[in-house]
């Protein structure tokens, strides 16, 4: 076994070994309710626990940003709390509904206490029975009775049981993680194509780490924390490599195939590409967003997967299925956006993109690739900061105008007074659903008249192949 593979393996049965003492923790004997929120739980954990809750109140899942160096060398904050998307495209004005996937209680304006060690959510990411679910519009706590979700369905949000939760205490499942990360950009299957609820209890065909009835591993049997840091960036939130990454080299290192000719490729291919030869292969993600038909009064309908293609609040959206990815060449680093940033709006603005060419310590990588239409100051050239969610929000008045107005105040970037509606595009990479080695794609998928590959937009004159074949 290579000196690599050995240190992860031995690494996994270590945490295995730690997780396992703490899931024989009989928590029934130590925690005692009732309890009336969560930030009372916390109060109980943190009896034992208070050292780990000062530890993750230093990480990136309690502040929603992180300290990184930019391209240029800069250091800067970046993260949830000053990104732009072309989802629901910025937490200011709307933190009630976007911090229901914070692992904190309360953070409902720009006046939460980070530092109060009680607002720290313990059981999001530790529950075992399955039941513990934050409220969708509640800034992160849980139903403490029984509710309705959506507001006046008819459909029943339960209160959770917190002593029964608090005292199943456990080891972080596919689950706890799914919870926020299967369900970003407002629901289910939305946002990165490659994580949605498929994965909870997946086939070894759907994704072969995690499938059931092969390895079986969880998200933390990768994502291995030290003191509530779990490595792994989005470039959604990030710039740069570095810091808490992850790649399939922790534990896929030196020559990981035995044909030496796919060992050649690894150099300049990464491992992704051939492995995730589609995404949303279950359940369809979005690819496209159009902000400017929000308001409308128009009739929802379904595409050939079921699902609405317009919403009133939210504006037309297309699904994909089963999506062949894009291909760029990739070095670490991003180019991306940030609240407060000048744009040019006579074309695609690239909220974040993939920075590399060929032969610059770059791997041609797959991503998704999100495309969008959405509100820009016009006079300021910025992307705006819509009020999305609660009163004078847009989703309660569809006055896009006053929406902005509100949430650019908020956010504390001057409005001109003007909107007007710009192209988006994003790019999200692809790491899970790994399929089994013998469907990755082989030589023909990429190579040949029907490849998948745009050579040209990858630096080449050509296919590849077809030059090697007329030098030899």
């Amino acid at each position: 076994m290579k000196p690599r593979v050995l240190a992860g393996v031995l690494s996994a049965m270590l945490m295995l070994a730690a997780n396992a003492v703490f899931a024989k923790t009989d928590h029934s004997t130590l925690i005692k309710g009732p309890f009336a929120s969560g930030p009372e739980v916390t109060k109980a954990c943190l009896q034992c626990h208070a050292e780990q809750a000062g530890a993750f109140m230093k990480t990136a899942h309690w502040t929603w940003s992180s300290r990184q160096k930019s391209p240029g060398g800069d250091e800067i904050r970046l993260g949830k709390i000053n990104a732009v998307n072309n989802f629901c495209i910025a937490l200011p004005s709307n933190e009630p509904r976007c911090t229901s996937c914070h692992a904190g209680y309360g953070w409902k304006d720009a006046n939460f206490d980070f530092s109060k060690t009680e607002n720290v959510d313990c059981l999001v990411c530790h529950d075992t029975t399955g039941t513990y679910r934050k409220y969708p519009t509640a800034a992160g706590h849980p139903a403490y009775k029984d509710s309705e979700w959506p507001p006046k369905s008819g459909k029943k949000w339960p209160a959770v049981n917190l002593e029964k939760v608090a005292q199943n205490v456990g080891r972080p499942s596919r689950q706890n993680c799914g919870a926020c990360h299967f369900f970003g950009g407002g629901g289910d299957h939305v946002k990165h194509g490659d994580l949605d609820s498929s994965l909870i209890k997946p086939k070894r065909e759907m994704d072969v780490h995690m499938g059931v009835d092969g390895a079986n591993m969880t998200c933390v049997d990768c994502h291995k924390g030290s003191n509530h840091t779990i490595p792994g960036k989005a470039l959604s939130v990030s710039i740069a490599s570095g810091g808490a990454t992850l790649g399939c080299d922790t534990c896929h290192a030196g020559s990981p195939h035995k044909n030496a000719q796919l060992n050649v490729h690894a150099k300049t291919v990464a491992c992704q590409t051939c492995h995730v030869p589609t995404f949303a292969r279950t359940l369809p993600t979005k690819i496209w967003w159009d902000w400017s038909m929000a308001g409308k009064d128009m009739p929802v309908t379904k595409d050939e997967h079921g699902l609405a293609t317009f919403d009133k609040n939210k504006g037309s959206f297309t699904w994909g299925k089963n999506v062949v990815p894009a291909y760029r060449w990739f070095n670490g680093k991003v180019d991306r956006v940030l609240m407060g940033d000048k744009i040019d709006p006579s074309g695609v603005v690239h909220l974040s993109s993939p920075e590399g060419s060929r032969g610059a310590d770059s791997k041609i990588t797959p991503f998704k690739l999100m495309k969008g239409r959405q509100p820009y100051d016009a006079g300021n050239k910025l992307i705006a900061v819509p009020h999305l969610f609660g009163k004078g929000g847009f989703w309660a008045t569809y006055d896009w105008g006053s929406a902005i107005a509100s949430g650019m105040k908020t956010a504390g970037l001057e409005y001109s007074g003007k909107f007007d509606w710009v192209e988006t595009d994003m790019y999200w990479k692809l790491n899970h659903m790994v399929v089994p080695k013998d469907q990755a794609l082989k030589c023909a998928n990429c190579h040949g008249a029907n490849g998948r590959m745009d050579w040209k937009a990858l630096g080449y004159e050509g296919d590849p192949m077809k030059s090697a074949t007329r030098k030899r």
